[in-house]
């Protein structure tokens, strides 16, 4: 008796639990809608004669703020078990909307009434925009981690192919296009000597390996990835953390390859992207996502990250 009491206590707790899913799930999919709507009524009704009452002013600007207020409710009501990647990106959304519209009160304050400025009309544009990045916010943190690990795999793409292509450029100096072209330079520091590019193409390959990663582990966290259980969870926003710092110590590595070109800091900044990589390895290694049948691609990354970074270090030995 005394257990199917506690049964009968806890079914209102998971009815209540069940309504307030659906209405976090319901205010996620119309909150944004009803701001970008209100965001072009409060617009329009200052633009043009004849101007709103005080009563219908008033009753614009609490429908404004209800909707506001229902947003920020997604927010705080999305638990940190749910995935803290999911809960920054929602964060992050929620902000750049209410930002937004703090800026578009701005514009009207400041503008004529009964007039309709640019900046208002561009105003009430970042307003809609907003509104329609957070309609399409990741559902849940594995899809969070895997949109933000694209971000940071495009950033690595992009750095690769402008180096690249300044590598295989027919003209040594990768500068030549920003001087007028009549300029006779005799500065080397502005020129790959034979020695740099010799340092340049291990660094590279540490870079391709960054690529390789990222494209591994989000296939990987796509066959494999779960968020069933806080254990999960968890493993996917520690990929989350890891992966992101691999994006900005590859721009540092890159940046330190144009000429001139000190090998110390080259050296430096491989060591940081190759540390990089082999963590999110063996985060990757360690969490739900690595099966057996993965461990094939990562021991081929290992390999590659050590061989580039010892034939970096043997060609900047001289420099430390």
């Amino acid at each position: 008796m005394e257990s199917e009491a506690r049964v009968d206590l806890r079914l209102p707790l998971r009815n209540l639990l069940q309504g307030l899913r659906e209405l976090v799930s319901q205010l996620r999919g119309e909150c944004f809608k009803a701001i970008s709507q209100e965001a072009t009524k409060l617009s329009l009704a200052f633009s043009k004669p004849p101007l709103p009452s005080v009563q219908d002013c008033q009753k614009l600007t609490a429908d404004f703020q209800k909707n506001i207020l229902n947003l920020t409710t997604v927010y705080y009501w999305l638990p940190k078990s749910q995935g803290v990647t999911l809960r920054r990106l929602v964060r992050d959304a929620t902000m750049d909307i209410v930002e937004g519209v703090i800026q578009l009160l701005n514009v009207i304050l400041s503008t004529p009434l009964q007039s309709l400025s640019q900046d208002q009309l561009a105003s009430t544009g970042a307003v809609w925009e907003a509104c329609d990045r957070f309609s399409k916010l990741p559902k849940d943190n594995k899809a969070a981690v895997q949109s933000l690990m694209s971000s940071y795999a495009a950033i690595v793409e992009d750095a690769l192919e402008e180096i690249e292509q300044a590598r295989h450029a027919d003209n040594p100096d990768p500068f030549s296009d920003i001087f007028d072209d009549g300029d006779s330079r005799e500065n080397r520091d502005t020129y790959w000597s034979e020695a740099d590019k010799q340092v340049m193409a291990p660094c590279l390959g540490l870079v391709k390996a960054a690529k390789a990663c990222l494209k591994k582990v989000s296939v990987a966290m796509t066959t494999h990835g779960k968020v069933d259980s806080l254990q999960h969870i968890t493993q996917l926003d520690d990929l989350g953390d890891i992966t992101s710092e691999i994006s900005p110590n590859v721009d540092e590595l890159i940046l330190s390859l144009y000429p001139p070109m000190d090998y110390m800091t080259v050296q430096i900044n491989a060591s940081k992207v190759a540390f990089v990589l082999n963590k999110v390895l063996e985060i990757t290694k360690s969490s739900h996502m690595c099966p057996e049948s993965e461990n094939t691609w990562l021991q081929f990354l290992s390999g590659a990250i050590e061989h580039n970074m010892d034939k970096v270090k043997d060609l900047t030995q001289g420099s430390t």
